[in-house]
């Protein structure tokens, strides 16, 4: 999201973080939970394609707050549905760490759907023969290379945290 040029009042912000859209990505899938989250608590979203990230956030035009055009958050977040999943994409660590440099000068989360997972990775349980220091080394290194933070989630809130990710992320945003 660019920044704008207007001093919000806290009645203002309100209004227009009610206006949030959360992006899902086209290729995301098996996100039937999130979405009915998003539905139950009546969050605005829409599947569009994005280049990097399975989820973003965008402001839509509103002429009465002086935002001339959609605005898009410059920030995404990657969710994986276990630690099955995310070893097999630190294993394939080409197309992995090309989606990470992808996503380098944005604000960046990856959200992994198992609340045990950190531990599951330091115990070598998961489907794969990837030792656990190996594993834990790579997703060290790849979150200090590029900037990122690992947010290990029980899948029942997994559409929260996407909302209130983008939320307070919008509203800092609309503040500076």
């Amino acid at each position: 999201m660019s920044r704008t040029h207007f001093k919000y009042t806290d009645k203002e912000l309100t209004e227009l973080l009610k206006t949030l859209v959360i992006i899902v990505d086209t290729r995301e899938q098996v996100n039937e939970h999130v979405r009915d989250y998003f539905r139950r608590h009546d969050i605005t979203y829409k599947i569009q394609t994005m280049k990097t990230g399975d989820y973003t956030a965008m402001i839509p035009k509103n002429e009465e707050y002086g935002i001339s055009r959609d605005m898009y958050l410059s920030a995404c977040l990657e969710r994986k549905n276990g630690v099955d999943e995310l070893v097999q994409s630190i294993k394939d660590r080409n197309r992995f760490e090309h989606e990470l440099w992808r996503a380098k000068d944005n604000p960046f989360v990856l959200v992994v759907e198992d609340v045990d997972g950190y531990r599951k990775i330091l115990n070598g349980e998961y489907r794969s023969a990837y030792k656990p220091q190996s594993l834990l080394g790579s997703l060290k290194t790849f979150e200090a290379r590029y900037d990122f933070s690992t947010v290990f989630i029980n899948p029942a809130y997994t559409g929260n945290y996407i909302y209130h990710h983008f939320h307070y992320l919008a509203r800092e945003v609309l503040r500076s």
